[in-house]
């Protein structure tokens, strides 16, 4: 029996997202994303209902702000303390997992969503998804890009605007397109 494309993106193989099983939890993921950005933070909370539920683990002292969106939200774990700044996005096709105590800027974008590089392949929806982990007591500046199957190690600092492309050590301090080690601590 073969498997249908959410099995494949689960199993980290190449799927096809122009699918309606897929379709269906974008949508269930759009509603609840829009019901997190729209209601009045006195009745949000810290996350929306629908979206805290959505999501396969979120802590209580969790934070995040408006506007963001996410593709599924059911792969997403953030763990203790963690704070999503305004306009950050996370295309969570595979697990995306972020430790206690981090803290993103604004407009953070963290994609496991590979496509093809085949041009035909890439049209017809082709991609793998490929997890990213980010570790405890991180802080990821302003506009940061974090590219599929990144993992970012614990008491790392990622400057605002960089271009994360691959794994940081704990304790770095990097910068930059593509993101480079500092000499110097980001200010």
């Amino acid at each position: 029996m073969s498997k249908t494309e959410r099995e494949k993106m689960a199993a980290g193989d190449w799927y096809t997202c122009i699918n309606p099983e897929l379709e269906e939890m974008r949508i269930t993921a759009r509603n609840a994303v829009h019901e997190h950005n729209t209601l009045p933070p006195a009745h949000r909370g810290n996350i929306g209902p629908q979206l805290k539920t959505l999501m396969r683990t979120v802590a209580a002292d969790t934070w995040i702000e408006t506007p963001f969106h996410c593709a599924y939200g059911f792969n997403i774990s953030l763990a203790d303390g963690v704070y999503i700044n305004a306009g950050c996005v996370f295309l969570d096709t595979a697990p995306l997992t972020i430790g206690s105590d981090t803290m993103l800027g604004p407009a953070v974008q963290i994609y496991c969503a590979q496509h093809h590089q085949d041009a035909e392949k890439r049209t017809a929806g082709l991609e793998v998804a490929l997890p990213v982990t980010i570790g405890r007591r991180v802080w990821i500046g302003g506009g940061a890009i974090i590219l599929p199957g990144v993992e970012i190690a614990d008491d790392s600092i990622v400057g605002a605007g960089s271009v994360v492309v691959k794994n940081v050590p704990a304790g770095a301090r990097i910068a930059g397109n593509p993101a480079r080690p500092l000499a110097k601590p980001v200010r």
